[in-house]
């Protein structure tokens, strides 16, 4: 513990370097399309890595391993391959329109398509679901922060250490993205991404290293790998076909959820979010886009790999080196092994690992919803004829009223947590989004593959009825989250093409 100041000084420069990078980045803006969308002249592979760490959030980077941590198996990988098929689809069906209408805000084209009433639906959706899916992921990012102050300390987690933790991160991300816009954004993400996954392989080559025996040593352990699988059906020999639907829908893991389930799941988060499709909207032509996300979409196996890869590490450790003070959270085992196993220098670069994986998907989600806002209400009903200069101060403003919010969501998720230990966050941060984005996915495929089905009034009778099927199934069945996107999605189509509307062009 003498040496701790080095894993500090590794902080220290990793926060300089990043803050000034992404002030570097967003000089000279001139007009909202420079801050909003980096005057749509960024690289493809800068949008690639802004996509990967919009996405490889510290849900990943902490949640993941807990998952492999628990179930002792690689069974999540399988929802890469949904990722990689739904950004072939999306990169076909979705990104083209957005590039020839010129959207800044992606819901902008339901108003093209549908009218005012629809946009403002579609706009709210991802606002509120934004929000507390990133608010979520914030305090996951302060969980090692507080495992590192208590084990320094030797004080127990508390609700203001993780308000104090939750407070350094969303300020330090805000300074910059307010400050830049999304060529900060962008250009950060890039470095906090190679940063990301440089120090998770460094936590593979650490731990392996600390497990009694090596590899005999591991295979030891795990009984050879006992009921390690990478793929799983979610049936059973011998079950009936009603038994094999009912493990279809409720199994989290299996083939099909992800071929299937986590397709839409993708679909929807990178067809329809804001967050995300605003990096895409960042490249100089449509075709650059689409590169950049089939690419990010082939990144994600190793970078999935890598983590799992961990976490089943971690267990083989534990079980081998048994404590008596693991975290009851499993969220918190890998922090507790960071911060009490990680070699000085090492640890601190892991630590920066985890908070550039926040900050990278914080920032994107600061300025796509400040983004959102701006164009979809504050400058239609606001201010409609106020000057460029204007507009970026007002989004510059709003970028800092949603760092707020975002924080303040964090502090309740802590609080949450705290009262709740077994919580697997990495299902919270990703579930959030699945109960409101089927209705969202289900009028942006309206809009993109018919002409004359959908009506603005009709659209928002077929997202409630989306949401609320989905809210049914949540309270009354033991259906997986994984599900629930296709579910709203196919309500909201449904019920969305028994009205009839021309084409608003």
């Amino acid at each position: 513990m003498t040496y701790y100041w080095i894993d500090v000084v590794v902080l220290v420069l990793y926060f300089v370097t990043i803050v000034s990078i992404g002030l570097y980045a967003g000089r000279r803006q001139r007009n909202l399309e420079d801050f909003a969308l980096g005057g749509r002249k960024m690289p493809w592979w800068t949008v690639m890595f802004s996509i990967i760490a919009a996405e490889t959030s510290a849900a990943t980077f902490v949640g993941i391993p807990a998952e492999s941590y628990d179930l002792r198996n690689f069974t999540y990988l399988q929802l890469a391959f949904g990722m990689i098929l739904a950004r072939i689809i999306v990169s076909y069906l979705f990104i083209k329109p957005y590039y020839d209408y010129k959207v800044y805000s992606i819901y902008e084209f339901l108003n093209i398509r549908f009218g005012s009433l629809t946009r403002n639906l579609g706009s709210l959706v991802f606002l509120i679901t934004r929000l507390l899916a990133s608010g979520v992921r914030i305090y996951i990012a302060a969980v090692i922060i507080v495992v590192a102050y208590n084990f320094f300390t030797g004080t127990t987690s508390t609700l203001l250490q993780y308000l104090t933790a939750i407070g350094i991160i969303s300020l330090v991300t805000a300074v910059y993205t307010i400050a830049g816009g999304i060529k900060a954004v962008i250009w950060t993400d890039v470095i906090q991404a190679s940063i990301m996954f440089s120090s998770a392989l460094f936590a593979i080559v650490v731990i392996f290293k600390m497990i009694p025996g090596g590899w005999s040593g591991f295979a030891d352990i795990t009984n050879n790998f006992e009921g390690f699988k990478l793929v799983d059906t979610g049936f059973s020999q011998g079950d009936s076909f009603g038994e094999a639907i009912y493990k279809l829908l409720t199994t989290k893991y299996t083939i099909f959820s992800a071929l299937i389930g986590m397709t839409f799941f993708t679909m929807a988060s990178h067809g329809t979010d804001q967050d995300m499709v605003q990096r895409m909207l960042t490249a100089k032509n449509y075709k650059k886009a689409r590169i950049a996300v089939v690419m990010s979409g082939v990144a994600d196996i190793p970078i999935v790999l890598v983590f799992l890869t961990i976490g089943y590490l971690l267990y083989a450790y534990f079980k081998a080196v048994p404590d008596p003070n693991i975290p009851e959270a499993i969220n918190e085992v890998f922090p507790y092994y960071i911060v009490h196993f990680i070699p000085v220098g090492i640890r601190g670069l892991i630590i920066a690992g985890i908070f550039s994986t926040a900050m990278g998907s914080l920032s994107t989600a600061m300025n796509a919803l400040a983004t959102s806002f701006a164009r979809d209400f504050y400058i239609p009903y606001m201010k409609p004829e106020a000057s460029e200069r204007h507009y970026v101060t007002a989004t510059r403003i709003i970028t800092g009223i949603m760092a707020v919010l975002l924080t303040g969501i964090a502090v309740i998720t802590a609080y949450w947590v705290l009262k709740h230990p077994e919580t697997t966050m990495i299902e919270i941060a990703l579930s959030i989004v699945t109960y409101t984005y089927g209705a969202l996915l289900g009028v942006f495929l309206l809009g993109m593959t018919t002409r004359t089905r959908g009506s603005d009034r009709g659209n928002a009778t077929a997202m409630a009825a989306g949401i609320a099927v989905v809210l049914a199934i949540t309270f009354l069945t033991q259906v997986s989250w994984i599900w629930f996107i296709l579910i709203g999605t196919a309500v909201t189509y449904s019920v969305g093409a028994l009205f009839k509307s021309g084409m608003k062009t």
